[in-house]
């Protein structure tokens, strides 16, 4: 067999053991991951698991930059919008914010693997980290439009964004009572980043 087609393989193989990790962790918890669960659901011994990942923390890495392609891939529409001369940001950033929050109210544990931090004893690769600091990256560029350049107010759009997600995921599953405050809380936030943003450039003058 020629080195590319064992790398297919191997690939293909670690492939389906994180498809099987998700299937896991969304019926028994984040947490909850055990490596004799995930042997018995590809077919192989707990052990054999250790020919592909070095660790359980591996695995969750490479959930971790698989759900960070995932969140790129679902905005990819949103910055070809942005790249457009007569887009106008208000609405850009309105339609990011509902992206956001249906991305992570879609799949609660995925959020949480991104988001959240759960795992104590996990920490993202710097290959993987660097996944989520290109997304990251995408929505700061897209509020320097409006002149937010500042980490503070960067914070305080995903904190803000943030918090509506775990209260709709928390309180009312499957509803609509927190996505119905998308649009209003960007309204306010563009609001406050204005004004920010007037505030620094007076500063900066006197």
């Amino acid at each position: 067999m020629s080195r590319d087609r064992r790398a297919a393989r191997r690939q293909a193989t670690r492939d389906e053991i994180v498809a099987a990790a998700w299937e896991l962790v969304r019926e028994q918890g984040l947490a909850g991951l055990a490596l004799r669960d995930l042997g018995d659901r590809v077919g192989m011994k707990a052990q054999s698991l250790y020919s592909y990942f070095a660790s359980k923390s591996e695995i969750y890495d490479a959930m971790f930059r698989e759900g960070y392609l995932a969140f790129a891939a679902h905005n990819d529409d949103l910055v070809a919008l942005a790249d457009r001369v007569d887009a106008d940001t208000a609405t850009i950033l309105r339609r990011t914010a509902h992206r956001f929050f249906e991305f992570c109210t879609s799949d609660p544990v995925r959020y949480q693997l991104l988001f959240q931090r759960t795992i104590p004893e996990f920490t993202p690769s710097p290959e993987s980290y660097a996944v989520a600091v290109q997304a990251y990256e995408q929505m700061s560029e897209l509020l320097a439009g409006i002149g937010v350049r500042d980490q503070a107010t960067l914070d305080l759009w995903s904190a803000v964004l943030t918090g509506l997600t775990d209260q709709q995921i928390s309180n009312d599953p499957g509803g609509a009572r927190w996505s119905r405050l998308v649009d209003r809380a960007v309204d306010m936030l563009i609001t406050e980043s204005h004004t920010a943003a007037t505030t620094d450039n007076e500063s900066e003058k006197a």
